[in-house]
């Protein structure tokens, strides 16, 4: 947008330039290596005449925004006319007795990955904390890398927050196929070392199961830390306003560690639209700001194509059409309100996604097709 316009610095806590962190999964059961998941080599930075200073002592230590001064850990400064945090988030790691055990982790970065991979040529037995999207992922990963998973999750059904429990209990037989166990309305209580290193795990009815490695995935907090030593608006995230700027007009921030408008975030789609509203801020583009609009959950899970956007579950004003094809494996709901598609989910086909999509965010009055809309995409004009 405005390559002339600045000198570039960027600094990472990470011995690496930019990947895509959302393929982790891949490189965790083999389908990828590391080098396949970066977007930038060291190269790019180079020819792009962008400083990059990257490791654990180039993290960011503190910012002095009297001077303007960004100072890392190792004492490597970078003055700034603007400056951009995107300290992303943290894995949240619960306060379980015997947390601090060799074998517990997160699933958030490189590193964790790296480990996970180590532990699984030597060990048998994996527990995945939390039966959201990346506690799934972690267990496909260790069970095709030939590790015995369970899966404990305090909810009653897999992906709570994307799926009904009609679907999630497809899933859930699914992955069953596949070898994973599930432990469904309970969660880890005590970590029980063995040698320093974890043996098993109690849970909360008191039942015990064996454990070399613990992976929670329990959901993120917004990495705040920074913005809160630097005395920037913080409450959940760093607080932004539309033009993505700070409390201090020549700070921005995007991504997982801020709040926007009341709203964190930890989906793809809203961190890439802020990261574009950014840029055009920076670049001079004034006009330009970030809107949070409805976000739809497009995921593949072990393979299986989910889509869920708004209620899906409704309540007593709303009426629901369901379609259940057990020999294709695909389930089909569609919440209404008022002729109006106020929600649905989509299980094992997903390729009419987007048509539903056009017509829940405008709000498109479906009586005159009411009685097909379940099947397949109609021409509302004919």
């Amino acid at each position: 947008l405005a390559p002339d316009r600045y000198e570039i610095t960027v600094f990472g806590a990470e011995p690496h330039g930019n990947y895509n962190r959302i393929m982790l999964t891949p490189v965790l059961f083999g389908a990828k290596n590391i080098n396949d998941i970066m977007i930038h080599d060291f190269a790019w930075y180079r020819r792009n005449r962008i400083s990059l200073h990257c490791g654990a002592d180039k993290a960011v230590a503190a910012v002095d925004r009297t001077k303007r001064r960004v100072i890392a850990r190792d004492g490597t400064t970078a003055d700034y006319d603007k400056l951009l945090i995107a300290t992303g988030s943290l894995p949240l790691m619960l306060d379980i007795p015997g947390r601090e055990t060799e074998g517990v982790m997160g699933f958030r970065d490189i590193a964790d990955v790296q480990t996970m991979i180590e532990k699984s040529q030597t060990k048998q037995h994996a527990v995945i904390l939390g039966g959201g999207l990346l506690g799934l992922e972690a267990a496909n990963g260790l069970m095709q890398r030939g590790m015995q998973v369970t899966v404990v999750n305090r909810a009653g059904h897999l992906l709570n927050r994307q799926l009904d429990k009609q679907a999630a209990g497809f899933l859930q037989r699914q992955l069953e196929d596949k070898g994973i166990e599930f432990r469904l309305g309970v969660t880890v209580s005590e970590i029980i070392g063995q040698d320093k290193h974890i043996g098993k795990v109690r849970l909360s009815d008191n039942s015990l199961l064996p454990a070399d490695i613990l992976v929670m995935a329990t959901g993120i907090q917004p990495n705040i830390a920074l913005g809160q030593a630097m005395g920037l608006d913080c409450e959940r995230g760093i607080i932004v306003d539309d033009n993505l700027q700070t409390s201090d007009q020549r700070i921005y921030a995007v991504g997982e560690c801020v709040q926007h408008r009341g709203e964190v975030f930890g989906l793809v789609a809203p961190v890439y639209e802020q990261a574009k509203v950014c840029a055009q801020q920076l670049a001079g583009r004034a006009s330009a700001e970030y809107r949070s609009l409805l976000s739809a959950t497009m995921l593949k899970v072990t393979g299986i194509d989910l889509f869920s956007v708004g209620d899906f579950e409704g309540d007593a004003t709303c009426q629901q059409q369901v379609l259940v094809d057990h020999a294709r494996g695909v389930y089909r709901k569609i919440v209404l309100k008022d002729n109006v598609i106020a929600g649905m989910i989509m299980y094992g086909d997903t390729s009419d996604s987007g048509w539903y999509l056009n017509l829940l965010k405008n709000r498109t009055n479906v009586a005159a097709i009411r009685d097909r809309l379940i099947f397949n995409p109609v021409d509302l004009a004919a």
